[in-house]
């Protein structure tokens, strides 16, 4: 008896989850992808947002003057994080920049000079002794700048950043992977604005699924 009990207080409760499936803005596989697998985060206390970019991508480039202010409203129970892509050992040198100026808490400093290095000045930015012209511009010696740049530290956050970009099954760059569990592309939802509006839909529903 009790389990026919629990059998019809399911089936009751299946045409409202239904409709409220199909109330849903953004759909999984229409608008995002669900990973198979959740990835852990930086931060198990707060919902995590994850831009996965390349300094070499043009696209990532322009999505910059896009995410910053919308990273700056986003609040206190997120957490924001990037992760550069490292395809091809010859990205590998913008990683290790990425990493370096993180240590050092200079990415505010140096992230956007990168960027314009490549895509606003055209520059040939491609190996260590460029990328140390730039962080010379901040007041780093090349000495500092190169025993980061190499050090096992900066190292293992690369390795870590591969493992990643593996597990969220990343496509192409920008991406925006949710609290490690959904994956946002220009491509499903519909170019930058777009990939912003799903993020915060998806921050909602985790936040939703945490309250409960």
């Amino acid at each position: 008896m009790l389990l026919i009990k629990r059998i019809i207080f399911i089936l009751a409760l299946l045409p409202l989850a239904m409709c409220q499936a199909a109330d849903e803005k953004y759909k999984a596989g229409e608008h995002y992808d669900i990973l198979k697998q959740q990835v852990r985060t930086a931060n198990s206390d707060k919902i995590e947002v994850n831009e996965v970019f390349s300094y070499t991508c043009g696209h990532c480039y322009n999505f910059q003057s896009k995410l910053h202010p919308w990273v700056d409203k986003l609040p206190a129970d997120v957490d924001f994080q990037s992760t550069p892509v490292i395809w091809q050992p010859k990205l590998e040198p913008f990683a290790r920049a990425y990493y370096t100026a993180k240590i050092l808490n200079l990415l505010d400093q140096v992230h956007t000079p990168i960027f314009e290095s490549i895509h606003l000045q055209k520059k040939s930015i491609k190996s260590e002794a460029d990328f140390a012209e730039i962080f010379a511009a901040k007041g780093i010696d090349a000495k500092k700048f190169s025993s980061v740049f190499n050090s096992f530290g900066t190292t293992s956050m690369i390795t870590q950043a591969k493992s990643r970009v593996r597990a969220y099954k990343v496509r192409g760059t920008p991406e925006v992977i949710i609290n490690g569990k959904y994956r946002v592309s220009t491509t499903k939802a519909g170019g930058f604005a777009g990939m912003l509006n799903v993020a915060e839909f998806l921050i909602d529903k985790e936040r939703a699924l945490i309250t409960k």
